[in-house]
């Protein structure tokens, strides 16, 4: 049977840093990078030093086989390349006050384990079609935001803006000390999405469709909502399932 799924394509080499100077330069410059694959037998002071500058600069590190690193095809990449990213990453906080300091109500949304490229894109050009603020992205477990994103997006992920944190559970923990209320979206949730005030501060979680929300984050979520469905299925999928609760929450906000 012949598989039609798209072959993941190589990165190209312009979006590439590789080299252990070369690495360690783009961290301390501040370049956006989308995330770091090093050789996971490297354990010396300089891959230490690339480990130390990307955690604090919140860029994601995968530990790979050096022959993964020959995927990229590149000479000299000393066991570490760092893909570039096109997504300038925002800080939580700041744009929280930004938003605030602007007059307006906080819609912001988070995406817990949501992997497809393409479910990624479609929801960041529906966020901004009906007014999200800021996505909130982990520093793992997510899609990249690659060039494939941007595009299914029709470049609303360069318009949003878009938030990296290394912790979904302490962003939600920022949220609340910002008076923001964090909906959770679950199938099994009692209250559905046009009886929750969405009018609110709010930020709204978005799970994988086959995982859903990490349960432990769903635990410290303020109310769970869901979608009610004519016919019962397994699940929406996520990008048709956040369009819906996103035009709800717009519905809601718009004036009479």
């Amino acid at each position: 049977m012949k598989d039609f799924r798209k072959k993941q394509q190589r990165p190209k080499k312009s979006s590439l840093v590789y080299g252990r100077q070369a690495v360690i330069q783009a961290l301390e410059q501040g370049e956006a990078l989308d995330r770091i694959y090093l050789d996971q037998k490297l354990n010396d002071p300089v891959a230490g030093e690339i480990r130390r500058l990307a955690a604090a600069k919140l860029v994601p590190v995968n530990y790979v086989p050096v022959a993964r690193l020959a995927h990229f095809n590149v000479e000299g990449h000393e066991g570490v390349v760092a893909q570039k990213s096109k997504i300038i990453y925002q800080n939580l906080q700041d744009i929280i006050s930004f938003v605030i300091e602007r007059g307006e109500v906080p819609l912001f949304l988070i995406l817990d384990g949501i992997t497809d490229v393409r479910n990624i894109g479609g929801i960041a050009r529906t966020a901004w079609c009906c007014g999200v603020q800021a996505i909130i992205i982990p520093d793992k477990g997510v899609g990249a935001l690659n060039d494939d994103a941007i595009l299914t997006s029709a470049g609303a992920l360069e318009k949003i803006p878009v938030c990296r944190v290394n912790s979904l559970m302490k962003a939600v923990d920022e949220l609340h000390l910002n008076g923001v209320t964090v909906f959770a979206s679950a199938m099994e949730a009692a209250i559905p999405v046009a009886t929750a005030d969405l009018r609110i501060p709010a930020a709204i979680v978005m799970g994988s469709e086959e995982k859903g929300i990490y349960p432990a984050l769903l635990k410290i979520c303020d109310t769970a909502i869901s979608i009610p469905m004519y016919n019962q299925f397994e699940s929406l999928n996520v990008s048709v399932a956040t369009g819906m609760i996103l035009y709800e929450a717009m519905k809601q906000r718009m004036p009479a």
